[in-house]
């Protein structure tokens, strides 16, 4: 099973990956986590993401799409979820070629779909866990509120050491962010559409403004059913 993550940042797309991820035991393959990995590590390419990456800025396809497709190469026979790639309509386009040399097809494509400010306010409130960046821990939520260890935020399900991304505290890169991922020309959204009208995949919607629960029931119901539907066809 191989899945395409779409929602902009503060959609809590990286949460319900990692649901998706257990529930299939699938590779969850997100592009942050990839650039991360080889900032820490001070690969070259690492180093010249860095600079678009704290600028707010689109990292180049020349430095994204060979991460991505290490990654993508290295994944388990039980698939993938990617997650934060393609991020433009270029990408896409890359990505279908990779994917063809590689023999590999996208099974299923979900969209968390949410308004601008509300995805802004939920960047600006979330924290990052040390020990998995994928524990959902925002100030702002309840339900997902940082638990307290000696008066100090720890992460509410590991009680890891949480942290705030720079950029998620600089509003302007934010907008940037936000600016490629709206952009219905050339940018995530023009992706977006790309993958609704000519992939093959079964395409999921979901409005973001829903619970962590809600959200994965409602994408979990349309991979099951889209699963259900290939067995039926493969064995009549």
């Amino acid at each position: 099973m191989r899945i395409l993550a779409f929602g902009p940042n503060g959609s809590g797309k990286g949460t319900q990956g990692t649901i998706i991820k257990e529930r299939y035991g699938l590779d969850h393959i997100e592009s942050g986590e990839i650039f991360r990995h080889h900032i820490k590590a001070g690969t070259e390419l690492g180093l010249k993401a860095k600079k678009y990456i704290d600028e707010g800025n689109l990292v180049p396809d020349y430095l994204t799409i060979p991460m991505v497709v290490e990654a993508l190469k290295k994944s388990n026979d039980r698939g993938w979820i990617l997650d934060g790639f393609p991020r433009s309509l270029s990408q896409a386009k890359s990505l279908q070629e990779t994917l063809q040399e590689l023999k590999m097809r996208v099974d299923y494509v979900f969209e968390i779909e949410l308004d601008r400010e509300e995805a802004k306010k939920r960047i600006m409130g979330r924290r990052i866990c040390a020990i998995d960046s994928n524990h959902p821990n925002h100030i702002a939520f309840d339900a997902i509120h940082p638990a307290e260890k000696e008066g100090i935020l720890v992460c509410r399900v590991c009680g890891g050491r949480l942290s705030m991304r720079e950029d998620d505290q600089d509003e302007d890169a934010i907008n940037q962010r936000h600016d490629i991922y709206y952009d219905e020309n050339e940018g995530t959204m023009a992706a977006v559409l790309d993958y609704r009208e000519n992939c093959a995949a079964r395409n999921i919607r979901v409005e973001g403004t829903g619970g962590i629960s809600e959200i994965a029931e409602e994408i979990l119901s349309e991979i099951e059913e889209g699963e259900a539907i290939k067995l039926r066809l493969k064995f009549g």
